[in-house]
């Protein structure tokens, strides 16, 4: 207990090195995006809820059934039917990559790698 002037206000600058981030935000992170949803986005595939938080696993699903089994069939939801597609179904409704995917996607800080297979919906501006 010798060091106790050094191991003290090592502690202290240690704890506000870590704690910096926290307070230096006040506690509040970004804004949350807002995409921007086509209009008729109450018809996507499934509640815009479980779209935001499970949209991957959804697409990775729809890849191993397409690529691992070759079951690209249609699935209907109230009435409408919805081929196993990123292409075909998503790109459909959703037709700005910038407006729409890159908001969520730069917010969250994920490079998802979609568009190195499929082709980015062509921008109309």
């Amino acid at each position: 207990m010798y060091d106790r002037g050094i191991i003290i206000p090592g502690l202290i600058i240690f704890v506000l090195l870590v704690t910096f981030p926290i307070w230096y935000n006040h506690g509040v992170a970004g804004d949350v995006p807002k995409p921007e949803l086509p209009k008729d986005s109450k018809k996507c595939v499934d509640s815009v809820n479980v779209m935001r938080s499970k949209h991957m696993q959804l697409l990775n699903e729809w890849r191993d059934e397409v690529l691992r089994t070759g079951d690209r069939a249609y699935f209907e939801l109230e009435g409408k039917k919805y081929q196993k597609s990123l292409q075909n179904a998503c790109i459909t409704c959703h037709t700005s990559k910038k407006k729409f995917c890159d908001t969520c996607h730069e917010y969250a800080s994920v490079t998802p790698y979609c568009w190195d297979c499929h082709l980015a919906p062509v921008e109309s501006e």
